[in-house]
This record gives structure tokens, C-alpha cells and sequence, in this order.
């Protein structure tokens, strides 16, 4: 089971839309899928609307007094689950830090889901944690939404020496420019410098749009109600980016095609 994790320190930079999109993407190419959404607020919960069938708290999650798969819910959609999110999330590190060897706890509780799932994306809460770091050291890759901002430049700096010294040699890094606005000189310049700097960086640029905006209106991936539009060639693009730099040999070879900068069909 590969454990792809969708985060960022800052709020607001797309985490939840990348990680809806691209879950329903990779179910949508036949591998088994489950997002857990690992966000107190809930917000892939609500747009994939998984409300739980019952509530499981942090600490007995972490305690090992319940297991994840009694918490599985059917997204409706073909291949994709979901294990919601639960408001007593917001006290993960807390439980994390009571047991032995805390920044592994994460790793060993998702182990029950490998023999179900070939695919686990983790939507993790703003912030740097120790839940963050059980993120990191248990995903195969990292997907990091950023906007085209000095500031969020500077978290991805801090997140690469953190990697590097931590000495996870085999994660990949995804980062990618979110919220792109082409018309301000601002992104243009911290896009281009971006590039020079961070060679990992994904080609394809995801803009601000108010088509995106909606999707938590339509409660639903943008893929699965409007795979032609520009957003939905855009997220397209994302995973087919992403899963050709993870050599999963996945298909996704029924994905609409565009150009990976501007959404421009191809």
C-alpha cells in the first residue's frame, strides 16, 4: 500500500481540494483507495460526504483500542473510502506523545488497511506537529500545495532540510504552485525563482478559480461531475504528474488531457 500524504504548515493553500481530487483520480484508475481525512475540521468529510457511522476518538485510536478499518465509510463513489475525520483529532499530539516511540505511531495503526487498500491519502491538518512528523514518516510520498508567496517558499525550504536531515533518503517530495494568479507580477517572479531552486517541483499549476471554489457547494470531486472542464483537466494532469514521479504505473490513461501550466486542452 503506498500512503500518499497532502500538507502544508499554512491553512488555506488548496490541501483539502488536492487531496479530494486526487483520491477520487486514483480510484478512478482502478486501484483500491481510501482517504482518511485527518482534519479536525472535517472539511473532506463534508465534500465527500462520509459523515461517520460512529465516532471513534484520537485516543482510542492511538491506544490501539480501536481499529481503522471498523471505521471505514463508502464515499459513493467507485473504489474510494473514506475514514472521516472526528473533532477529538485536534488532541492527536497529545496521545501520540503518551506512547512509546510517538513519530511511529501513525505508520503501525495503518497497517491493518494494507491488505484492502493499494492507496491511502492522508488530508493532514495546517500546522507543524508531532502528528505531522507521524505524517512524514509514514508516507511514501508528500504532496505540497503552495502558493506562489515568498513565505510559503521558505516552509518548503524548511520542510526539505527537515526530510534531508531526518534522513528519509526514499520520500518523495510532490510540491506544486496552488492558486496561481498569472496576472500578478508577484507569482510570476516567485514561480520562475521557485523553479531554479527546486527542481522536484511539479510542472503543473493549479490557478485560483472560482470553478474550484465551488466544489465544496457540489460536495463532490471535480473529476467525477465535471472531468472536461479546465479544472477538471487540470487535477487530471496533477495526478498523472504525480503517479508517473511515484513509478507507480498506475493507469490513467482514460484522463483528459491538458496543458500542465495553463489548463489549455492539448
Amino acid at each position: 500500500m503506498k500512503i500518499v500524504a497532502v500538507t502544508n504548515i499554512k491553512g488555506g493553500v488548496g490541501k483539502t481540494t488536492t487531496a479530494v481530487n486526487l483520491a477520487y483520480l486514483c480510484a478512478a484508475g482502478g486501484r483500491s483507495t481510501l482517504l482518511w481525512d485527518l482534519d479536525p475540521q472535517g472539511a473532506a468529510t463534508y465534500i465527500l460526504r462520509c459523515e461517520p457511522n460512529e465516532h471513534a476518538s484520537a485516543k482510542k485510536l492511538v491506544a490501539g483500542k480501536r481499529e481503522l478499518p471498523e471505521l471505514l465509510v463508502p464515499s459513493g463513489h467507485e473504489k474510494l473510502d473514506v475514514l472521516p475525520s472526528d473533532l477529538s483529532y485536534r488532541n492527536f499530539d497529545v496521545h501520540l506523545s503518551a506512547r512509546k516511540h510517538p513519530t511511529e505511531r501513525l505508520l503501525k495503526m495503518s497497517r491493518s488497511l494494507r491488505g484492502t487498500y493499494a492507496t491511502l491519502f492522508l488530508d493532514c491538518p495546517p500546522g507543524i506537529s508531532l502528528l505531522s512528523e507521524n505524517v512524514l514518516r509514514a508516507a511514501d510520498a508528500v504532496v505540497v500545495p503552495l502558493l506562489p508567496t515568498p513565505l510559503s517558499v521558505r516552509m518548503l525550504t524548511q520542510l526539505r532540510d527537515f526530510v534531508v536531515s531526518s534522513g528519509w533518503t526514499d520520500l518523495v517530495l510532490l510540491p506544486f504552485f496552488s492558486m496561481v494568479d498569472r496576472r500578478k507580477s508577484l507569482h510570476h517572479e516567485v514561480i520562475a525563482g521557485t523553479r531554479e531552486h527546486f527542481p522536484e517541483l511539479l510542472a503543473t499549476e493549479v490557478p485560483y478559480s472560482s470553478e474550484i471554489e465551488r466544489m465544496s457547494l457540489r460536495r463532490a470531486p471535480i473529476p467525477a461531475y465535471s472531468p472536461l472542464s479546465a479544472a477538471g483537466h487540470i487535477y487530471a494532469n496533477l495526478w498523472r504528474e504525480i503517479a508517473a514521479r511515484m513509478g507507480q504505473g498506475l493507469s490513467t490513461q482514460a484522463l483528459p488531457r491538458a496543458d500542465s501550466r495553463h489548463g489549455e486542452y492539448s
